[in-house]
């Protein structure tokens, strides 16, 4: 009962409950805002850290491909800077490292070729040195009134004193020579039946002399035979000729006459100036 002599509702609400409940109520909604709150902060700070990570690797990404390039530009600066040597070196490297056929890349060290120079030729195996001979005669059309057969005849004097290291006076001697023992033919004798079965350009009657120099078997100078090849019987004249003391200062028909001992020794000199221009034409002047 009241103070006023009221009766209390016994089914009314109490206040002290409805108080309770009104606060409950209201933490409650203190609560979830609060909850709301902290799950905002939470969402934020998660998304920054997202970022920020996010953030981080784009500069770790950043940072390894400016790396990367600055080292290609450093390797495209030192090949620049590496001789054209180092570099087919190195590809020969690179291309015996990826095949699978090869065992080892050859070696092009400087080393190696120093000692394979050092080292001596083995004679079983490294060819023979080659010798250097003589330039050949060109085979010129005839001059001062010859023909092929006798061209051909001053192109063989020519060609084996040039073999023999005789110098242009020489040659012109041996040329002057034949042309007056033989008109420059390769003549056998009639008096030697033998000499005709070689090949000859004509038959002559001076006792046995045969050949380009019209030399005698019988007198020391040869075989027969020999002495019809123009090669040797040139050799026989210009080896006597060098036995001469002074030769190369002698007139042409002295010369001559001191080998071959003629019965008309000034008959060579009429020869000198046509055996001069043979010489001339099969071996220009300074070869």
């Amino acid at each position: 009962m009241r103070d006023d002599g009221t009766l209390d509702d016994p089914y009314a609400p109490s206040r002290s409950t409805a108080d309770t409940e009104d606060g409950t109520s209201t933490e409650r909604t203190t609560a979830a805002s609060r909850l709301r709150t902290y799950a905002r902060d939470l969402t934020g700070r998660r998304r920054a850290q997202l970022a920020l990570a996010t953030g981080v690797v784009c500069c770790l990404g950043l940072t390894a491909v400016v790396q990367v390039r600055n080292e290609d530009a450093d390797a495209a600066t030192r090949s620049g800077s590496l001789s054209s040597s180092e570099l087919a070196q190195r590809a020969e490297q690179q291309r015996a490292s990826r095949s699978l056929d090869r065992t080892a890349a050859p070696s092009t060290s400087a080393s190696a070729a120093q000692s394979a120079a050092a080292s001596p030729a083995d004679p079983d195996t490294s060819p023979p040195a080659r010798k250097v001979a003589p330039a050949r005669p060109t085979d010129p059309a005839p001059v001062a009134g010859l023909d092929d057969d006798q061209m051909e005849n001053a192109e063989a004097i020519v060609r084996t004193g040039r073999a023999m290291g005789m110098p242009r006076r020489g040659l012109v001697i041996a040329v002057a020579t034949a042309m007056q023992e033989s008109n420059l033919y390769n003549v056998a004798s009639g008096v030697l039946p033998e000499s005709q079965d070689y090949p000859h350009q004509g038959v002559g009657w001076d006792h046995d002399s045969v050949g380009l120099f019209q030399q005698r078997s019988s007198s020391g100078w040869g075989p027969v035979g020999r002495l019809m090849d123009p090669e040797f019987a040139t050799r026989q004249f210009l080896s006597a000729l060098e036995q001469v003391p002074g030769w190369q200062r002698m007139r042409l028909t002295d010369a001559a006459q001191a080998v071959q001992v003629s019965a008309y020794p000034e008959h060579y000199q009429q020869h000198e100036w046509r055996a001069t221009r043979v010489v001339d034409a099969i071996v220009p002047a300074g070869r």
